[in-house]
């Protein structure tokens, strides 16, 4: 046996000696708080290495653990969450040391028992179900990506940094603190809210830091709401010649706010260089990091930062919480679950040292604790309940995992939501099944306060806008002056009482912070190279490159030529009271009125053998038609409206089909007479009656119409303020929509136009009994010549030119129908009355 001589059980490779708080319990939490602070180990491996060794005292820390302590005695007084179930804590001290957390970390989640027989059942505390913490995000993120292997859930107060919301890297985190996503647009509200367009930036340098000024410069980037003057990196360590740097670019910078992710501990190495070289003058914006911070809200910081504006965490209120602090004695804990942070916490509030004193103590003036020093006599942060905010989180978190756990007892066996449909147990209790529950969970705070978390493990992001009142008998007050919320119809929204907010400048009145004042009428803006784009110099705009951009007027209005006011552009169209215009309209209404004339005329002698012999239906649908064409081209004068737009080429194409159609059965009928002529060919006209020549030029009509209405229909024309063609006038035009429909309007007369010409050309030569189809040849000619020549110059002509350029085609070609059709015929009839005869028709060919 391979075995034999070896021991069934294993052992921890090493101890982890951390400062910690615990309560047995039926369920066990876990936490991480910062409580003390950090020293540095001996790294030189030359000997066994020592466990890492912490001082000093962190108020708001032990504070936080405290407010853990209390929200699970509190759950476990309530007999409607998790009745018959007490609750247990296992709390570890960070020592805002990454390496420390860690260690915290992996003991809350394995134990920490220092041998495991494998043939025996496992003694000792049992593993925790969840972890309030980290406080910082560069722990968070370490501790989760392992933490998260495992599923186990971890609810954070503190850590803000947006990468945390990255479920395939974090899938069981979840925080009660809104994102840095959140807060840089909330910032960014701020800054838009007072018109701040050029502000510096200082981030500390660590996961928290970097993703924040990553997260503002994309957000600025997109909203383009400003620009950062400058982005710096504040030093862990306290580098006094980079701090000196980054104050000097600070001082030099015209940039008057300046926002600021840190920590307070590492804030105040900044400060003191800040105080150092007296920059004065500067509006603070300060991430919730340090928002609160007591330790800079002193005498000699505040000249400085008074009027700061800070981003925080939501106020809350957790009855009890004083009385619960009060009641902690060194003497009732000493050696037991509190270990010697209570001990460290009691020396340090009371300025005291437990027997045996460190050597010296007494002889310097120093007292001896007996731990019945009465904490409500003392002036202290840790009984503060008055801004109750990390520790409004921290209380949270605490309920999240405890309803968590009440929803998952509370299932139905058979109908849970795990395999088969089967419940999670407290004695089989896996992690990943308190996650699902997590995501689940929707409560409300004693104080109204509705917690949930979305998809990504972010809780509903709301923040409170605080100002730094700087009292002039020296004293400091944090006041709130509004809050950021989301909303789902209005996104961001900030509400700010600006009355309350104190500001630290002479004017006491909110500071400009721009790169480059907007720039006034008659000039134009010109980017600075290499450098941002709110950097800009304002150029007096010259006659020749005047735009509406530069001008600074509405799109209606331009500068006038001093370039000191804005004026309303010129509008310019085709107008009845333009000289143009009027030609055109008395050229129209001429045209009309000869058509009437042309029209009275045969009517009077439509007994004539001219008239009759011309197939006098088709010649009065003809001279109706041109009418039309005539009166049509008023549509394109004037100023363009919705209806006009739309009729203006409607008529325009059915007048024209009208009138071409009705050429067209001329031209066959002519034909059809030669060939009836000849012997044997007297059923050409019996195919070609009167009703089949009505029929026709109606169906030819009618293919124009539906070419018409699918235009309108589809794409119809409109009015259009065309600002192209001049900068300081609007020209006021018909855009035809689609010119695929105009281009098969135009399109369809051509063809019947081309028809109406090929067979006119075809019978030229018959007996001149017949030769009117010369006549038609002719007008055909001349009609086909002004479209062909209408196409380039209306592409060509601008605005109002290209309406007189169609008006003018539309009128040619109208007087050209009208005078080669019917001026011969009404020559004969008023001039030479003797050839109105049939016989004189009948030998002079004139007949259709």
């Amino acid at each position: 046996n391979l075995m034999t001589g070896f021991s069934f059980s294993c052992q921890l490779q090493g101890q982890f000696h951390l400062n910690e708080m615990h309560k047995t319990g039926d369920v066990v939490l876990g936490g991480l708080f910062q409580v003390h602070f950090s020293s540095v180990s001996d790294l030189s491996f030359t000997s066994q290495p020592q466990q890492p060794t912490c001082h000093g005292v962190y108020v708001l820390g032990f504070k936080l653990a405290q407010t853990m302590a209390f929200a699970i005695d509190e759950i476990n007084r309530n007999t409607n969450l998790l009745p018959n179930v007490t609750l247990g804590y296992t709390l570890y001290d960070n020592c805002l040391e990454l390496g420390i957390g860690f260690r915290g970390a992996l003991s809350l989640a394995s134990g920490q028992e220092d041998q495991i027989v494998v043939d025996d059942t496992c003694v000792g505390n049992p593993p925790v179900v969840g972890i309030v913490g980290d406080s910082s995000s560069t722990n968070s993120i370490a501790i989760s990506n392992v933490l998260g292997l495992y599923r186990v859930p971890m609810v954070s107060y503190f850590a803000t940094c947006s990468c945390l919301s990255d479920r395939q890297k974090y899938p069981s985190f979840f925080r009660t603190i809104p994102s840095d996503a959140f807060q840089v647009r909330a910032m960014i509200q701020i800054l838009k809210h007072f018109g701040w367009t050029w502000a510096g930036l200082l981030v500390i340098d660590d996961d928290y830091g970097l993703h924040a000024a990553r997260s503002f410069q994309s957000e600025l980037s997109v909203s383009g709401e400003g620009c950062l003057a400058y982005t710096e990196v504040l030093p862990w360590d306290k580098d006094t010649d980079e701090l000196r740097r980054i104050v000097d670019v600070m001082k030099k910078s015209t940039a008057r706010v300046v926002i600021v992710f840190e920590i307070p501990s590492r804030m105040i190495s900044l400060m003191e260089e800040v105080v150092r070289q007296n920059v004065t003058g500067l509006q603070w914006i300060a991430s919730e990091a340090w928002a609160e911070s007591a330790v800079l809200q002193t005498p000699h910081f505040m000249p400085y930062l008074g009027g700061t504006l800070g981003i925080t965490i939501r106020r809350g209120e957790i009855p009890g919480l004083r009385e619960f602090l009060l009641q902690i004695r060194p003497d009732l804990h000493h050696n037991s679950s509190y270990g010697n942070s209570m001990v460290r916490f009691w020396e340090f509030t009371f300025q005291c040292r437990f027997a045996p004193a460190p050597a010296g103590w007494l002889e310097g003036g120093g007292a001896i604790c007996t731990g019945q020093e009465d904490l409500g006599n003392v002036d202290t942060e840790y009984l503060d309940i008055s801004n109750l905010r990390p520790e409004y989180n921290v209380y949270k978190a605490v309920y999240a995992l405890a309803h968590s756990l009440d929803d998952m007892l509370r299932c139905k066996p058979g109908r849970g939501p795990f395999s088969g449909d089967s419940c999670a147990t407290l004695q089989s209790l896996e992690p990943w099944q308190l996650v699902y529950y997590m995501e689940k969970v929707n409560f409300t705070t004693p104080s109204g306060d509705q917690v949930s978390f979305d998809e990504n493990g972010d809780v509903v992001p709301i923040y409170d806008v605080i100002n730094w009142l700087w009292l002039p008998d020296g004293s400091t007050k944090v006041q709130n002056v509004g809050e950021v919320k989301r909303s789902a119809f209005k996104g961001e929204e900030l509400i700010l009482d600006e009355g309350k907010i104190f500001w630290n400048f002479e004017s006491k009145k909110p500071p400009r912070s721009v790169c480059s004042e907007s720039c006034p009428p008659g000039t134009h803006m010109v980017r600075r190279k290499r450098e941002p784009e709110c950097c800009f110099d304002c150029i007096p705009c010259s006659e020749g490159k005047i735009t509406n951009k530069s001008s600074g007027c509405p799109e209606d209005f331009w500068s006038n030529p001093q370039r000191d006011y804005c004026v309303p552009k010129k509008t310019e169209f085709l107008s009845y009271h333009d000289p143009l215009g009027i030609c055109l309209t008395a050229t129209s209404l001429l045209g009309t009125f000869i058509c009437a004339v042309v029209l009275g005329i045969f009517i009077y002698h439509r007994t004539t053998p001219i008239v009759r012999a011309n197939n006098s239906e088709l010649s009065f649908q003809l001279l109706l038609s041109l009418k039309l064409c005539f009166l049509c081209s008023l549509l394109f004068i004037g100023r363009p409206r919705m209806w006009t737009c739309q009729l203006r080429h409607a008529a325009f194409g059915i007048s024209f089909v009208l009138c071409v159609s009705c050429i067209l059965v001329k031209t066959m009928v002519v034909l059809a007479v030669f060939k009836a002529s000849k012997p044997g060919g007297g059923t050409s006209l019996k195919w070609f009656g009167a009703m089949q020549q009505r029929g026709t030029v109606l169906f030819l009509t009618s293919i124009q119409a539906a070419i018409c209405t699918t235009w309108l229909v589809s794409s119809s024309p409109t009015p259009h303020k065309n600002t192209q063609y001049h900068n300081d006038k609007i020209v006021y035009e018909c855009a035809v929509g689609s010119t695929v429909g105009f281009a098969v309007l135009l399109g369809y007369i051509g063809v019947l136009a081309f028809l109406s010409c090929l067979i006119a050309f075809l019978v030229r030569n018959l007996p001149d009994s017949f030769n009117e189809a010369k006549l038609i040849t002719f007008s055909m000619l001349i009609f086909c010549a002004v479209w062909v020549a209408f196409v380039p110059a209306y592409i060509s002509s601008p605005g109002n030119l290209a309406d007189a350029v169609e008006v003018f085609a539309i009128l040619a070609s109208s007087f050209g129908l009208l005078i080669t059709l019917f001026g011969p015929k009404c020559y004969i009839i008023l001039l030479r009355p003797e050839m109105n005869t049939k016989k004189a028709v009948m030998g002079r060919g004139i007949v259709s």
